[in-house]
């Protein structure tokens, strides 16, 4: 008698690494050749509970080491309160419950919250972890969502064509400390607006569609330079993790050797305790040439793997590049090869990162700033700077976007020359530099113009810098204009916003005798005089479009 298992077969499709290409674990998909299994499992919590550990021996038998996603459906959880024989299934298997991440399936809806967390909460003692899927076509609540608080939250596709839903969520999961994935993409654009959204995984039939051997190689598109702005305090970590092959702790030489030998493309390998955490590294180089001496085989194969391996070298989820090179370079110079084991707020190994991947993506970063710097005050140009303002928007944190300028500029390069004129404007970047450093981003861009970002609180030490010094080009006095907009989450949805808001804030700072600076508040009417006098002949600011507010008012 046939059973339903004997036309059941699964397929393997890879999550990819959207910056680095790399393969970070593998999903087992259920493809029954007849029939709708997957029909029956939702409305079969025990089917179900079977299909996922099925899903597991399949991936097992293709001798992965790669960390792997199963499918259940929330209301299995919800009724069967966890998967208990999962649990038993991954460690016969010889695979540690942290290598497998649970991707929690749609519906919502009837399902008993407080069920579903009980679950969730058990499965994560067991040290599972969980994927919130199908966000943004699915039916599950915001609420839910923080409340079971995933690892990973998986977006649909439908969700590129609307990116500012998808910058919304990687907020909300830097809040939680998930990871951002989108599934289904299927075409080049889709991809670039996933990268520059904030994702950082990714699946869909553009990379490799889902095949009964997991994909050795996936295809990711080329990024054009500059399609992605490096903040200034490098990339985060997260971008360039890759799977750990990882072995307990108490793993003998001969096991590591047996790891090591048959996977050419791993570079060491981590021995973890039952939670996941790193206890020891083995790096792959130094660990056969030990194995490969005269008697090493000997001496060292049955022996714990552990007296080879050094003490680990570990890096949180929320370091950044820059933090990672910090920690390669404390040590000694024989380890700079080292993977460095990333780890979540528990202690835990998530990936490691290899240095290569590091200073390739710095290296780029430096070369794109580079060819970016205006040529005069090698200060970062117009691009760098608003690339800045749209990750700050999108990170959903307030600043303070100031355009600076020199008054009747061009009376000056007329009246002292212009390599007077350009010393002047050196000066001007150089101050404003200092003054900015490490609280401020500034960029010159072009002529006498300059664009500062910084937090509001920021503000006042850098005004004073540069307004209350006394500037000059060929003994003629000069004043500079300061036009400042504060920008609050929400109050505009891009640079180009926020620039147009700053633009009659500029104006009406130039209308001013003396330094001067003019402070306003997007979306809100009106503006500050902060510095400079209105001329005796203008205007009541009512006719100029502006309710002007004098210092001390």
């Amino acid at each position: 008698m046939h059973s339903w298992t004997d036309t059941l077969r699964f397929a393997f499709q890879p999550v990819v690494n959207l910056r680095t290409g790399a393969v970070t674990a593998l999903e087992t998909l259920a493809r029954p050749e007849t029939g709708d299994i997957l029909a029956e499992a939702r409305r079969d919590p025990e089917l179900d509970g079977r299909l996922t550990v099925l899903a597991l021996r399949a991936a097992t038998h293709k001798e992965t080491l790669l960390p792997l996603h199963l499918n259940v459906f929330a209301a299995t959880l919800a009724d069967l309160g966890g998967l208990s024989p999962l649990h038993d299934a991954v460690r016969a298997a010889g695979r540690l419950p942290w290598e497998v991440t649970l991707d929690v399936v749609p519906p919502y809806t009837h399902v008993p919250q407080r069920a579903l967390l009980e679950a969730v909460a058990a499965l994560r003692e067991q040290g599972f972890r969980i994927s919130a899927d199908g966000i943004g076509d699915g039916d599950v609540p915001l609420r839910l969502l923080t409340d079971l608080s995933p690892d990973l939250v998986k977006l649909d596709a439908s969700l590129l064509a609307r990116p500012a839903a998808v910058r919304a969520v990687r907020t909300l999961c830097e809040e939680l400390g998930a990871l951002v994935a989108v599934e289904g993409v299927e075409t080049e654009l889709q991809y670039g607006v996933a990268l520059s959204a904030g994702a950082q995984l990714g699946q869909g039939e553009l990379f490799a569609p889902p095949a009964r051997i997991p994909a050795a190689d996936v295809y990711v598109p080329p990024r054009s330079p500059g399609a992605i702005g490096v903040p200034r305090s490098g990339p985060s970590v997260r971008e360039f993790v890759r799977p750990a092959a990882v072995l307990p702790v108490t793993a003998s030489a001969g096991q590591v050797r047996a790891l090591l030998t048959g996977s050419p493309d791993v570079s060491g390998v981590l021995l973890v305790d039952q939670a996941g955490r790193p206890v020891r590294s083995v790096h792959r180089s130094r660990f056969l040439l030990s194995m490969s001496g005269r008697y090493g085989h000997a001496l060292y194969a049955d022996r714990p793997a552990f007296k080879l391996g050094d003490a680990p070298r570990t890096v949180g989820v929320d370091a950044t590049a820059w933090e990672v090179l910090d920690v390669v370079a404390v040590g000694g110079r024989d380890r700079t090869s080292d993977d460095v084991a990333v780890v979540d707020r528990h202690g835990r190994c998530v990936g490691v990162v290899r240095l290569a991947d590091l200073v390739r993506a710095l290296a780029e970063s430096r070369v794109e700033e580079a060819a970016g710097l205006n040529p005069l005050t090698r200060l970062p140009g117009s691009d760098a700077i608003t690339s800045e303002v749209d990750r700050w928007i999108a990170d959903g944190r307030s600043f303070a976007l100031s355009w600076l300028d020199i008054d009747h500029f061009k009376q000056v390069n007329d009246g002292a020359g212009f390599a007077a004129g350009d010393e002047l404007i050196r000066s001007v970047g150089r101050v404003l530099q200092q003054a900015a450093s490490g609280h401020a981003r500034v960029g010159h861009i072009g002529g006498d113009d300059f664009l500062v970002l910084a937090e509001e609180q920021a503000l006042d030490p850098l005004v004073a810098a540069v307004l209350d010094a006394r500037w000059s080009a060929g003994d003629r006095p000069v004043t500079l204009s300061l036009a400042t907009v504060v920008c609050a989450p929400g109050s505009v949805g891009d640079h180009r916003q926020a620039a147009a808001q700053l633009a009659p804030l500029k104006q009406a700072a130039k209308a001013l005798r003396g330094a001067s600076w003019v402070l306003g508040r997007a979306g809100l009417p009106g503006h500050e005089v902060r510095r400079g006098t209105a001329p005796a002949q203008a205007q009541a600011p009512a006719q100029a479009g502006y309710a002007t507010v004098e210092p001390g008012r």
